[in-house]
């Protein structure tokens, strides 16, 4: 077993699951981490449990949040609907700190692990317009893990790892093709049914289409419209 130890936040959809296969291809002994936070999807759970086992996950773990009790969020308040136009600036599946959570509860994960390293699959080239996702958000959310930790503040460096961050979607399709992902276990839709099966409509959908398309790659989604 590696004793390089790295923590990968996945949710099951086709950004998170190649982080997850680049993670374990630098030879990272690698410990998954999902959160059902009242997300309207809640199908992609599943699909993270599978790519995780799939791709050699030693653990996985779900962590039980209740974001609806904030909203804010198509995401999580079933009143806002999913756009199915393409929008401008920040789009309503936001979800307010979202990442901001889940790399903290990540972050005391990778502490009790001895883990160094914390993979999450944040893009900035076809992203949705999420503030957190941004590079210089990762950075400074870096600075602060390494002086609230005890290794930090022992000398050690704790790294927030964003190897898609420059990549474009065709191109991270690619590299999880090369290093084995089979993308028909992700579930990348912000309504899928309970099937797996996406609207092909909302920006999440447009994103992942497209990416195969440009990538020259047969599409394996199983579309319900």
């Amino acid at each position: 077993m590696s004793s390089k130890k790295a923590v990968v936040l996945i949710s099951g959809g086709l950004d998170s699951t190649t982080a997850l296969a680049m993670a374990r291809s630098e030879g990272y002994a690698c410990y998954t981490i999902s959160f059902d936070y009242g997300q309207r999807h809640k199908v992609e759970l599943l699909a993270a449990e599978l790519t995780s086992k799939a791709m050699g996950a030693l653990e996985h773990k779900v962590i039980h949040l209740d974001l609806r009790t904030i909203g804010g969020s198509a995401l999580t308040d079933d009143s806002i609907a999913v756009p199915e136009q393409e929008t401008q600036g920040i789009p309503v599946t936001y979800v307010p700190a979202r990442n901001t959570v889940f790399l903290s509860i990540a972050l005391g994960w990778a502490e009790v692990l001895g883990a160094e390293d914390i993979f999450i699959g944040v893009n900035a080239v076809d992203f949705s317009g999420y503030p957190d996702c941004r590079p210089d958000y990762i950075a400074a959310y870096e600075t602060m893990a390494n002086l609230a930790t005890r290794v930090g503040a022992e000398g050690g460096k704790l790294r927030i790892r964003t190897p898609l961050i420059d990549l474009s979607k065709a191109q991270i399709i690619q590299k999880g093709l090369a290093l084995g992902v089979d993308y028909g276990l992700t579930v990348s839709c912000y309504q899928a049914n309970i099937k797996g099966e996406a609207c092909g409509k909302c920006d999440s959908c447009r994103l992942r289409r497209t990416g195969f398309e440009q990538a020259g790659i047969a599409d394996p989604t199983r579309y319900f419209s």
